[in-house]
């Protein structure tokens, strides 16, 4: 355990007795402590030591002392300091309080009263430190879950690095709402996320939010929090989405999702930035920014009215869209060996290689759950893994032809896409619907009510 620094105290007071009885308790009470009976002597020492605290007379030769006392508090604001003086009166107390000491004696004086101004201040410099090294650990996690994000954006391909420098141009503008598009696993969140931790945004709260997995019921609730006793269950007053992310980023999962009646109020708040909670009346103004994120063809959602235009067309200031991983298989073999290095360590199976067979194989797979998929197989594969060599065994996959470069028949429709990405999922899994699930990079639930969605009918041959 890490022995704390001592507390260093320089006592400045022309009365060398003074000063040398004060010395001696300080360094009986194991405080590092040093003595000056001059400005200059005191000057010297504040130079050479980080002193914690300074016992100053307000009367010293040749200066007055509440104006070394300001000096020191502009040349050192971390020293704090506690005056002394047989002669004060309630304007010298004032002035001094003013000009940044801490506390405040009258000669003569206890050595009590003197330590208990000493442990005082003590306390005061210690929940200093603390809340210093609070704010050194939170930015040293907010550094660290940067790092995380950018190194987590794998890839070489011309479409993988067009999307980043995208992501970064919306950084730049931070009030700019932006619409990610593109299939599920693709990594839309993640694209959010360096985003708004590239913005002036990042040190705010980034809150990520599924549309469709809140209840119909709670959704206002959710987003736009209540007031104690609006309805039934409302036990206190509650801050919705809107309001928590005063100053950071919304991001707003699967939007097309959201029920109709709500994409109106969606549409309000995200124009006037003014919100009112469920059973108020009293307005709240917060400033956020919406990130959000769809699998969908929203265009044609909003031909079908089933998505507002005037919505769209606030929510899609910027566009950014992914394109799944078949199309730009020469990030596969990068994001593979991230993930391999990552899940190696993780589960303490370290220097795994990986044969030339598994990346021939993988190229030819048109991973139907996209990146998602690929870090699924490779978590599976480390687990499964025997020696210090993955080989095609760790990968059960079929391999596929590419379909052709032209796909605008099955590409054009994101909905019936991904109606034939579930069918593929459950024919390659024998219709077990965990291991479909698995496949896609999405949760059994998940897939239970996609396929009751689109009425996917399991029909075994």
């Amino acid at each position: 355990m890490a022995i704390p620094d001592k507390i260093k105290i320089l006592i400045i007071d022309d009365e060398k007795q003074f000063t040398e009885e004060l010395n001696g308790l300080f360094v009986w009470s194991d405080y590092e402590s040093f003595e000056a009976n001059t400005v200059d002597e005191g000057r010297k020492i504040l130079r050479t030591q980080d002193i914690d605290i300074l016992i100053l007379d307000v009367r010293l030769p040749g200066m007055d002392g509440l104006d070394l006392l300001k000096e020191i508090k502009a040349l050192y604001p971390a020293t704090e300091v506690v005056v002394i003086s047989a002669h004060g009166d309630m304007d010298t107390v004032i002035k001094a309080m003013r000009l940044g000491a801490f506390d405040y004696l009258r000669k003569p004086f206890r050595f009590i009263d003197i330590q208990i101004a000493i442990e005082r201040t003590q306390k005061y410099l210690q929940m200093q430190r603390k809340l210093k090294k609070m704010e050194e650990k939170n930015s040293l996690i907010s550094k660290s879950l940067e790092e995380k994000i950018d190194r987590q954006f794998i890839g070489i391909s011309p479409q993988i690095l067009e999307v980043f420098d995208q992501a970064i141009t919306a950084a730049n503008y931070p009030d700019a709402n932006v619409l990610i598009t593109g299939e599920s696993g693709t990594g839309k969140e993640n694209i959010a996320r360096i985003i708004h931790y590239s913005s002036s945004r990042k040190e705010n709260l980034f809150a990520a939010v599924n549309s469709s997995a809140i209840t119909e019921t709670l959704l206002e609730s959710e987003f736009f929090g209540h007031k104690k006793g609006s309805f039934t269950g409302a036990i206190s007053d509650k801050m919705g989405f809107f309001e928590v992310c005063n100053q950071g980023t919304l991001f707003l999962d699967e939007i097309a999702d959201m029920p109709f009646n709500l994409q109106a109020k969606l549409l309000r708040a995200t124009e006037e930035k003014v919100i009112t909670r469920v059973g108020d009346t009293k307005p709240i103004y917060t400033d956020f920014r919406i990130i959000s994120a769809t699998n969908y063809d929203i265009n044609k959602m909003v031909e079908e009215n089933k998505f507002r235009l005037d919505l769209l067309h606030r929510l899609n200031t910027l566009h950014i869209h992914i394109p799944p991983l078949r199309e730009r298989p020469e990030d596969i073999k990068p994001l593979l060996s991230y993930f391999v290095e990552y899940y190696s360590f993780r589960f303490n199976k370290h220097n795994l290689g990986i044969t030339s067979e598994v990346f021939d194989t993988l190229f030819k797979y048109d991973f139907p759950g996209n990146v998602r998929e690929l870090r699924n197989m490779a978590e599976r594969g480390v687990i499964l893994c025997k020696g210090n060599i993955l080989g095609i065994n760790d990968f059960p996959v079929k391999p596929q032809k590419r379909a052709p470069a032209d796909r605008s028949g099955e590409l054009s429709n994101l909905k019936s896409n991904e109606v034939i990405l579930i069918q593929k999922a459950l024919q390659s899994s024998n219709y077990n619907q965990k291991a479909a699930a698995d496949v896609l990079g999405i949760t059994r639930d998940a897939l239970i009510r996609k396929m009751k969605k689109y009425n996917i009918v399991i029909h075994k041959s």
